[in-house]
């Protein structure tokens, strides 16, 4: 007996790859394995493309050579945001974003209406709201960017933003800010 998955139309979180870098290759297999909606800075184009990763829409300037189907969409700043507000605008509920940018700073306006996480090729970031929790092996190590106070069951604090979790176990957050930014280190 075999067993078939159907994924409808935006269920997967879109992924737009700004800049690769050095992100490891199996981790974007994993992101990939769903087979997302592919969206690519076309300063990241033909790295991509030479993968053999099927390629959605690129932002920026068209390549040379053109994967079927591949829309060019226009991003005259070269920036994240743009992609954000043009999957936004498509309906994209959640996004997976690769990039050397590991903060939120500029992206809070968008947390309401999307899920977004943030890869580099260190860590995976994401927002959370209080009352999250997850389990985690004894010794995961978290990066958190304590801009509030907020309390946290099975955490060690190593320095300012580093934190250890101390059992196998559920870590759960509590705090009155509308979000808690967190980096899992990969």
């Amino acid at each position: 007996m075999s067993s078939h998955h159907i994924v409808k139309e935006k269920q997967e979180p879109a992924l737009y790859i700004h800049e690769l870098g050095s992100f490891d290759e199996e981790l974007l297999g994993q992101l990939l394995e769903w087979s997302p909606t592919v969206w690519v800075a076309s300063t990241e184009y033909e790295q991509l493309s030479s993968m053999g990763i099927k390629i959605d829409a690129v932002l920026g300037t068209a390549p040379t050579e053109l994967q079927e189907q591949l829309r060019v969409l226009p991003a005259p700043n070269g920036n994240i945001n743009e992609a954000l507000d043009l999957l936004l605008q498509e309906g994209y509920p959640a996004v997976n974003v690769i990039s050397r940018i590991a903060h939120f700073d500029e992206f809070t306006t968008y947390l309401p209406q999307m899920d977004l996480v943030l890869y580099t090729d260190k860590a995976k970031h994401f927002a959370i709201k209080t009352g999250f929790s997850f389990w985690k092996s004894k010794g995961t190590l978290l990066w958190i960017d304590v801009m509030a106070y907020f309390e946290a069951c099975n955490l060690v604090q190593l320095d300012d933003n580093n934190f250890e979790v101390q059992e196998d176990g559920m870590v759960t957050f509590s705090f009155s800010v509308p979000y808690l930014f967190i980096g899992e280190y990969l």
